[in-house]
């Protein structure tokens, strides 16, 4: 099990995240627009500096929902993969079969 700081932050994130996106969008969308006046431009990508760094999306982090281990993380069923074996061996998840050769 991760540690229950590492989990609250990563939750801290994702709120935070999805607070600031349509702000970030939007500043965003002003500094990628060439018809704009280059002083604009640059007032707005200020305005984006000036914003928490952890409502970027790049700073999000994927985490197994049960366990919050960061490594071996499917995607798919946001689970890691040793969480994914304890399911699948007590039946929990269907279409799942031990293999064996």
């Amino acid at each position: 099990m991760a540690k229950k700081a590492m989990v609250e932050r990563e939750k801290k994130r994702e709120r935070m995240v999805a607070k600031y996106a349509a702000k970030r969008a939007a500043l965003k969308e002003i500094i990628n627009d060439q018809g704009k006046s280059m002083e604009e431009r640059f007032r707005a990508s200020m305005k984006l500096a000036e914003l928490p760094r952890n409502s970027s999306p790049t700073r999000l982090h994927n985490r197994c929902q049960l366990t919050g281990r960061p490594h071996g993380y499917y995607r798919k069923l946001k689970i890691s993969r040793i969480a994914l074996r304890e399911l699948g061996s007590s039946g929990q998840l269907p279409g799942m079969v031990k293999s064996s050769w």
